[in-house]
């Protein structure tokens, strides 16, 4: 093969295909493999080389290049793994007869406690929901996205991606569609069941009249005009910052997935196993789940530092 991009393009698209086909990668997951196998398919040929001539060597430079441009540890940890990757799967389809990445170790990633809630933060931004919107319609909407994350800890992908036939019924357990096409249960709180009753009426009533007016009808239960058909993960994305601003909460620490975090936390704080934790979130790995105990020791010890009478001020004011 010559080393031009139509040929690291081939190389791309084919093994995202695959990755699609074989093992139901997301949009998502397979939007950032080609982001990442894009750029380095575009410094193999700067650097004379392509996918199919690259040695170990253009591999390990290619990871010195991305440190030197300042990427985050996961960012060059993510970037390996699409590499080797597209590289095993090439091996395996006999473009390849090596695999010049399997012996190269990342850099490891940093261990990062992800940022989660309290109650009462959690409860402010339940409570913004309700009085948020341009109209009814709208409020009913928020309310019922932000119960159902909570009482969940969906990813926002599923939230805003959930078919309306999950929905009927007044269910107690929500089945979820997760990674790689993983189905899971998960049940839903009084106030999560209420608040989709509610949506659900309001919801069906303007599809019946959208029906009337000849247009098609929505099989998810956010519906939207967009070319998804239903609510984006971006627009989510804005809505739960202008929740955050509503409710008194600091900006920063709000996001999607956030919630999925006090989800997780708020029940083990509360007695809740590690493994039923995992089922619930749909983790793969235990020990992806594990991070909760690490988020949930740092607050109690952070309780202790703040409200212990033998604490003494300046062990108070390093958890500031």
């Amino acid at each position: 093969m010559s080393k031009d991009s139509t040929d690291t393009d081939r190389w791309i698209s084919t093994f995202l295909d695959a990755q699609a086909a074989e093992l139901g990668a997301t949009t998502n997951t397979q939007l950032a493999y080609g982001r990442d196998l894009k750029d380095f398919g575009s410094w193999l040929m700067r650097n004379g080389s392509d996918f199919e001539t690259a040695g170990r060597n253009d591999v390990e430079t290619y990871l010195i290049f991305c440190a030197d441009q300042g990427l985050a540890k996961s960012t060059r940890a993510r970037r390996l793994s699409a590499i080797k990757q597209i590289f095993r799967f090439a091996f395996e389809e006999g473009w390849r007869s090596d695999n010049p990445a399997i012996q190269i170790k990342g850099p490891g990633r940093d261990q990062r406690l992800p940022k989660t809630l309290d109650v009462a933060e959690v409860d402010r931004l339940l409570e913004a929901a309700r009085a948020s919107g341009r109209s009814q319609s709208d409020r009913l909407r928020n309310t019922c996205l932000m119960e159902l994350l909570y009482a969940t800890g969906m990813r926002v992908s599923e939230l805003v991606s959930l078919p309306v036939s999950a929905a009927r019924g007044d269910p107690r357990m929500l089945l979820i569609m997760g990674k790689g096409g993983k189905e899971r249960m998960v049940p839903l709180s009084p106030p999560a069941r209420e608040a989709l009753a509610a949506w659900l009426t309001d919801r069906d009533a303007t599809e019946d009249k959208a029906i009337g007016s000849g247009k098609p009808a929505s099989k998810f239960l956010f519906p939207s005009r967009g070319k998804s058909g239903h609510l984006t993960r971006h627009r989510f994305y804005l809505l739960i910052k202008e929740l955050a601003v509503t409710g008194g909460v600091a900006q920063d620490k709000v996001t999607p997935h956030t919630l999925r975090h006090a989800f997780a936390t708020h029940l083990l704080a509360n007695g809740a196993d590690l493994r039923s934790i995992q089922t619930l979130l749909g983790h793969a790995d235990v020990a992806t789940t594990e991070i909760y105990t690490h988020v949930l020791d740092e607050r109690l010890a952070d309780l202790v530092l703040d409200h212990h009478p033998l604490a003494s001020d300046a062990d108070k004011r390093k958890t500031r």
